[in-house]
């Protein structure tokens, strides 16, 4: 049995939420916090298998709470669920220890595919995160540099591009260009999908 519990600011939205997975059979809904702070107390309580959380949330972001449930709950299985799709969004998510990132403006059935999935081990990013310029045509795929698989590396780790940049002490700018020449000759869709195929291959690279 999945036991799950949600943070969310908005509780029409939580409503909803619990009306829809009401008729799920694997699922029980455990409770609901409306920021950061709640859904830490509601978790040593409760202990639930998967959490969603929004990551814009009032007294603690759901990024902090991530860090602080992990700590104590390692094996409980978080999803970031937020308007937010801007890479960096992601990538502090993943690096705070989520599992899954999905859109608040997917439908549900997405929703429920994200959190069986996390909870039976696997990683869920939404189909819908994509780069911010992905207008180039496409290249066959082809071999990374040496480079970029060093980039490929630290984004399956969750780094953030001024991170990568540091490490690597070369500039975000360059960073940046690397990402989107990795996605267009992988031939990729997004930062989703390449984010998806570093956590796929970092044992691979």
């Amino acid at each position: 049995m999945i036991r799950l519990v949600l943070a969310e600011d908005h509780n029409a939205l939580i409503d909803g939420i619990k009306l829809f997975l009401e008729y799920e059979d694997d699922i029980e809904f455990v409770g609901f916090a409306n920021n950061g702070k709640e859904l830490c107390k509601l978790v040593r309580l409760k202990r639930p298998n998967v959490v969603i959380t929004d990551i814009r949330m009032p007294i603690q972001d759901g990024i902090a709470a991530t860090k602080e449930i992990l700590k104590t709950e390692p094996h409980t299985k978080v999803i970031a669920f937020t308007m937010f799709e801007q890479d960096e969004a992601v990538q502090q998510m993943i690096a705070a220890g989520a599992k899954g990132y999905i859109l608040k403006n997917s439908s549900l059935k997405e929703l429920l595919l994200a959190i069986r999935t996390v909870y039976h081990g696997g990683t869920y990013f939404d189909p819908n995160i994509v780069a911010s310029d992905t207008s180039a045509p496409p290249k066959s795929k082809g071999v990374l540099t040496r480079r970029q698989k060093e980039i490929l590396k630290l984004v399956a780790l969750g780094k953030t591009n001024q991170e990568i940049a540091d490490h690597l002490f070369i500039g975000k700018t360059t960073v940046e260009t690397h990402r989107k020449n990795m996605i267009r000759k992988l031939n990729l869709k997004g930062a989703g999908e390449l984010l998806r195929y570093a956590l796929e291959s970092k044992y691979n690279f």
